[in-house]
């Protein structure tokens, strides 16, 4: 056996939906991983039934197995880092912040996933709430987009202004970072925003046109989780993310009849 089998990956975990059409949920998060040269462990949260052309049906998985999958993984494999997707219902979100306390996981990044990007709601109303109050304090970073930002914070977030705004708010709630991401504001270019409650980091580039945007904030979490288990700076692991999403964007495959996916098999420019 050569030194490169031999060598140990870093273990991440991901908290989420399985989605059967592979492009988001749990089927990115681990397509991602693998790019990052991460090992992948899972806590399936619901099961959906959807395609690139939309959702068909949720099903969430009874507490007591969400709670058992994270717990089982924890005490053996002990992940470097974590992330958290899809959760569905406010019992849940509820469960997961109990056991990523119990579990003491470390680098946890929490994407607030409440609609899929064919408009389908992924977590219901009164969960909302739960995820500021309970997730967030918890997280390492935040990772929303300008809408579910809006939904979190109380405020609309229609500007770059609007964006630093939030994440201030968010720091103020309790997370250590929190990344705004701005591929829904009406711009020709797209502008991202990392608050790490000292600096505020922003990133710009040209906006992509093309439908293929199906899982993007599960594959950037994932690429940020992946980073921070290899034990990269923040700041680091967000430019490293962004730019996979990015490239994986420009050379998206053109699959289904919807938003399709992105390329998972892009390469990070940080070999692993």
């Amino acid at each position: 056996m050569n030194e490169s089998a031999k060598r140990i990956p870093p273990v991440a975990l991901t908290i989420a939906g399985s989605d059967s059409g592979g492009g988001a949920g749990i089927q990115a998060d681990l397509k991602t991983f693998h790019a990052f040269g991460v090992f992948g462990t899972t806590a399936i949260t619901a099961v959906t039934v959807q395609n690139t052309l939309g959702v068909r049906g949720v099903h969430a998985i009874p507490l007591d197995i969400v709670r058992a999958q994270i717990d089982t993984v924890a005490e053996d494999l002990q992940p470097a880092a974590c992330k958290t997707g899809m959760l569905a219902t406010r019992e849940i979100v509820n469960e997961v912040a109990r056991a990523i306390r119990a579990n003491m996981l470390p680098n946890y990044v929490m994407d607030p996933v409440m609609v899929a990007t064919s408009g389908d709601r992924l977590l219901d109303q009164d969960a909302e709430a739960a995820l500021l109050s309970e997730l967030v304090p918890l997280a390492t970073c935040v990772t929303p987009n300008i809408d579910e930002a809006a939904r979190l914070t109380g405020r609309p977030v229609r500007t770059t202004e609007d964006m630093k705004a939030a994440a201030e708010f968010l720091v103020r709630a309790g997370a250590r970072a929190a990344l705004l991401k701005g591929g829904h504001l009406e711009s020709e270019r797209v502008t991202d925003v990392l608050f790490d409650g000292r600096s505020m980091n922003v990133w710009t580039h040209d906006r992509i046109q093309t439908r293929n945007t199906h899982g993007t904030g599960c594959t950037l979490s994932a690429a940020l989780a992946a980073g921070l288990a290899h034990g990269r700076s923040l700041e680091h692991a967000v430019a490293d993310a962004l730019d996979f999403v990015h490239r994986a964007l420009l050379t998206a495959p053109p699959l289904g009849r919807g938003r399709g996916p992105v390329n998972h098999f892009t390469r990070p420019l940080q070999g692993d």
